[in-house]
């Protein structure tokens, strides 16, 4: 009952997200640990503000315990960059975070965090369902109260020294000088210490919405979309902020909103953040996308003579592509970017830190960035559409995109159609449309990208008629 997705496993609580399957996750960890002679290390825990994420973070404490494997646990909600942190200081093999990142509230899960503080690959996580396929229950643990007498379970706080790693990075005196006005929503999630922490260093003015503990998130998902972020919009514009900024539930992805009160998407915080590194950093390199990410990148990395490289979903091949090729960034349409020179996976928190740097740097808005930058490059439009399907259908969907390779007639010439990742289909006059299957969720998704929105929604379209999606 437990599989791995694009961003760990995913579950909805009291159905598979139950404490048995929990201890069945962990006993997998200590066994696999063993096997490769790392359990001497111990491992380090995590968790955020979902429904029973403590309490499962104490669950699989108790059985990593009863293998005599040591714990380390976040003395509090915290955000995954920290656990990412915390694993590649530590040269640990091995972290685990509970959480179900972006996903509605009925869902929690755990993400698992391998040597360098990467999201673990699909090796990885092919191998630990082998060993969570051979666990015998039950599953044994041992008393908490037990295993902190015996040394097997330790309380940490490591922020500080994960703030204090961003602060270095950053360039304060500049922020400092420029006397910012930022907006904060962490969307009911775990990110307004750390980052209030860092932008309040910075002699930012801080407003936070959106701070306080809800397991139902405010009931809406705690991700960074403009339906979510109106509010925060609503609030930029009353005060007249610099920008707003919104992180998903723990706090790996991010969301902005510029001093117009303008949601800028994902692929455009992407888009900035490389152009920054490389015109006021002076940083060189290429960049990394997924396949459902803005085509703008490639144009912008190839106005620097560099390549933008196109790979799967799942932020493991983001990181490992950063490492092959010496990408200066990487990211994904959803929200999540890496840096070269930190850790090896998402982080909102650095990402938003670095964008009050780039305002404070350039001394100019977000929003006269962002349009100078596509009248350089040229404006596309992305549409997104999710469908729910039943499992009979998921079968049909697969056979028809999969197999027999179907794509439905289109109004624009086909330059291409790749299968890297479920099928992505090019066009001659740059856009671009994916279909493929959610590794978090059932549901099927479809990614466009093309010179106007009407165009971009045209094209989705097609593809629900297609399939006769609802």
């Amino acid at each position: 009952m437990i599989r791995f997705g694009t961003g760990g496993w995913r579950a909805v609580i009291g159905d598979e997200f139950t404490k048995a399957n929990v201890q069945i996750l962990a006993q997998a960890m200590a066994d696999k640990m063993k096997a490769e002679k790392v359990d001497q290390e111990g491992i380090v825990i995590g968790y955020d503000r979902r429904f029973l994420a403590r309490e499962a973070m104490e669950w699989m404490a108790e059985v990593f315990a009863a293998e005599g494997i040591h714990t380390d646990l976040m003395e509090k909600s915290c955000p995954t960059p920290l656990v990412m942190y915390y694993v590649q200081q530590k040269e640990l093999h091995y972290g685990m975070m509970v959480t179900a990142s972006h996903n509605p509230a009925l869902y929690n899960g755990v993400k698992i965090f391998t040597l360098g503080g990467r999201d673990a690959d699909l090796s990885q996580t092919e191998e630990i369902e082998r060993y969570i396929a051979a666990v015998q229950e039950p599953v044994k643990g041992m008393d908490l109260d037990e295993a902190r007498e015996k040394g097997l379970i330790e309380t940490i706080n490591p922020i500080n020294d994960y703030i204090d790693s961003i602060l270095d990075d950053i360039n304060i005196s500049a922020i400092r000088k420029a006397g910012l006005h930022i907006a904060l929503d962490p969307m009911y999630g775990v990110s307004e210490p750390a980052l209030k922490a860092i932008l309040i260093t910075a002699r930012c003015d801080v407003s936070t919405i959106h701070g306080n503990h809800d397991t139902l998130f405010g009931r809406q998902m705690p991700a960074p979309n403009p339906e979510a972020m109106r509010e925060l919009s609503n609030y930029v514009i009353r005060n007249g902020c610099d920008m707003g900024v919104a992180t998903d539930g723990d706090a790996d992805r991010i969301g902005i909103i510029d001093d117009r009160g303008r949601y800028l998407s994902p692929n455009d915080v992407l888009v900035l953040l490389y152009w920054y590194l490389v015109r006021y950093r002076g940083m060189k390199g290429p960049c990394v996308r997924n396949l459902c990410t803005t085509h703008i990148l490639d144009r912008l990395a190839e106005s620097f003579g560099e390549t933008c490289y196109e790979v799967p979903v799942g932020f493991k091949w983001i990181s490992a592509k950063m490492d092959e090729t010496g990408a200066i960034i990487g990211g994904e349409s959803s929200g999540g970017m890496a840096i070269r020179g930190r850790i090896k996976g998402k982080d909102g928190i650095y990402a938003a830190a670095l964008l009050a740097e780039m305002v404070a740097v350039t001394g100019r808005h977000i929003s006269e960035i962002h349009d100078s930058i596509h009248s350089e490059c040229g404006n596309l439009c992305m549409a997104e559409h999710n469908y729910r399907f039943s499992p009979e259908l998921k079968e049909e969907f697969r056979d028809r995109i999969m197999e027999k390779k179907q794509v439905p007639q289109f109004p624009y010439a086909v330059e291409s159609v790749s299968y890297l990742d479920g099928c992505k289909v090019r066009f001659q006059n740059g856009g671009w449309v994916s279909v493929r299957f959610s590794g978090t969720e059932p549901l099927l998704r479809v990614f466009c990208e093309m010179n106007d929105a009407s165009a971009a929604e045209e094209i989705c379209r097609v593809y629900q008629d297609f399939l006769g999606l609802a």
